[in-house]
């Protein structure tokens, strides 16, 4: 059929794009892929603003109440940006990667790249093995926290149960994730999630102004410098998502035109999270020290629980963008990455979902794991390593002059790239890694001394204890008891 014949186009720099000819005819078909089988720009754009945004919408404001609204606000921007570079040079680096296999004759037509592939065709096994330690961690976390706050926000319509109970129950739903294929089948699931966030970060915005100020509020932050460094890694955790950015460019039809995307993804995201981050800081400043998630100090309304189910739907969504790549690695791994059966690729999956599953009931702590995730392993993962390996893959002038992407004049070409990540690896290193880290982890350990580890419920209120009883005299003689039986009539 014309609409299975897969033809190959010669594009800029003899990179090869896959396409599809023709145009399915029947109905079903047509509809089908309309909502299940993306690789447009536009997807990429959905995946990417959806994918970084998600539960981070809900620790903002605690990250104000730790910087301060001016600094809040500036490691917004500061992050942004530095986060769109490095989503840049990821892209560079997978255009370049490959063009050089596909000059080589290699097929991808069933195959995921991925960033350590990418990593060890560009520079060798040492830098693979050390992008793949980082990145299958980083993504292993950052599941571990889609589960922690699906947890965290279901607790506030139904506390019934407790928050380790509901991460158990979440635990096996998120398992589903392992029949949805690859990042080709997110397009109504990345569409869906960006409203979702959308929603809840305008309901968050709306009812904090319309609830107004807590009486005697205080906007005392930054007071620490572990608190403060503590928010800085959270933001910078916030614009660090793009560890999933060679999977779903490698799912775009034309991944040359992913350039900018994400940059134009953050600057949307930025009109979500600056103002219901400095809007429910305003409306309750320092109690969110001891609030980590924003839905706790909002009051139940139907609003609120309608922006509680759509984050529910979307971090089950996000779960699966943070634990796909995991998939592809552990089928790489074991052999089943090419098999076409989803049910065998799906059961094989399922031992990935296991670990994450147990980490998130040991370690609960919504918003403090933000921050220790963001300093060791994002600041590597997302920010470092791509600098670091753009300047050693283009270090010899022939390498620069073969590029199949040249950097661009309006960043100073390859003298002003080459600046730019020299200041991204000092910056992260120092503030991101070294004083990001030192206030994470003095905060996650304090989070572990106060609630232990396995707690059944983090942050929760304490319970409602009945009125006590009335006190009563225990020198009191009690009353006399009235014996029918014993009773005798007296003359």
């Amino acid at each position: 059929m014309a609409a299975d014949k897969v033809v190959e186009t010669a594009i800029v720099g003899n990179y090869v794009e896959m396409e599809t000819e023709g145009k399915p005819n029947d109905m079903k078909t047509r509809f089908s892929k309309f909502l299940w089988h993306g690789g447009s720009v536009y997807d990429a754009w959905f995946s990417c603003a959806s994918n970084q945004v998600a539960q981070v919408l809900l620790t903002l404001p605690y990250s104000f109440s730790q910087l301060g609204m001016l600094s809040g606000i500036c490691f917004q921007l500061f992050y942004g940006l530095l986060g769109s570079w490095t989503a840049y040079l990821i892209s560079i680096l997978y255009v370049e990667y490959r063009t050089r296999k596909e000059r080589e004759k290699v097929d991808f037509r069933n195959h995921v790249i991925q960033w350590f592939e990418v990593l060890d065709g560009l520079l060798g096994k040492y830098w693979r093995n050390v992008g793949l330690a980082f990145n299958c961690t980083f993504l292993l976390f950052g599941s571990v926290i889609q589960l922690i706050a699906c947890a965290s926000n279901i607790y506030y319509i139904n506390d019934n149960l407790d928050k380790r109970t509901w991460t158990y129950i979440f635990g096996a739903c998120c398992a589903t994730t392992v029949f949805i294929p690859s990042f080709h089948n997110y397009r109504i699931w990345s569409f869906l999630g960006l409203i979702m966030t959308t929603y809840t970060a305008w309901y968050l915005t709306i009812a904090s102004l319309l609830h107004g100020q807590v009486e005697g509020v205080k906007h005392s932050g930054p007071t620490k410098m572990v608190l403060y460094f503590t928010g800085a890694t959270n933001i910078l955790y916030t614009f660090g998502g793009h560890a999933v950015t060679v999977e779903i460019m490698h799912a775009m039809w034309k991944p040359q035109k992913f350039k900018a995307i994400y940059l134009l993804a953050t600057l949307y995201v930025l009109t979500l999270t600056l103002p219901s981050g400095a809007a429910v800081y305003w409306a309750f400043g320092d109690m969110l020290l001891n609030h980590s998630n924003a839905f706790a100090l909002l009051p139940r309304s139907s609003s609120r629980d309608m922006a509680v189910i759509l984050m529910l739907i979307h971090q089950f969504i996000t779960f699966g963008f943070a634990c796909t790549p995991l998939y592809f690695v552990w089928e790489k791994a074991i052999g089943m990455h090419e098999c076409k059966s989803l049910c065998k690729r799906a059961a094989a999956r399922l031992p990935v979902v296991i670990p994450i599953w147990f980490l998130a009931i040991i370690f609960p702590f919504f918003g403090p794991i933000n921050s220790s995730v963001g300093s060791l392993l994002v600041s590597f993962t997302v920010y470092i390593i791509p600098a670091l390996a753009h300047m050693f893959t283009f270090k010899s002038s022939a390498a620069r002059e073969n590029a199949v992407e040249q950097p661009s004049k309006y960043t100073g070409r390859w003298v002003g790239a080459y600046m730019i990540n020299t200041f991204v690896v000092v910056w992260v290193l120092i503030v991101g890694f070294g004083f990001g880290g030192w206030a994470s982890m003095t905060n996650f350990i304090h989070q572990i001394d106060t609630f232990g580890l396995f707690t059944k419920c983090y942050q929760c209120p304490p319970p409602t204890l009945p009125p006590p009883l009335p006190h009563l005299n225990a020198t009191a003689a009690p009353p006399p008891l009235h014996h029918p039986q014993n009773h005798t009539r007296t003359p």
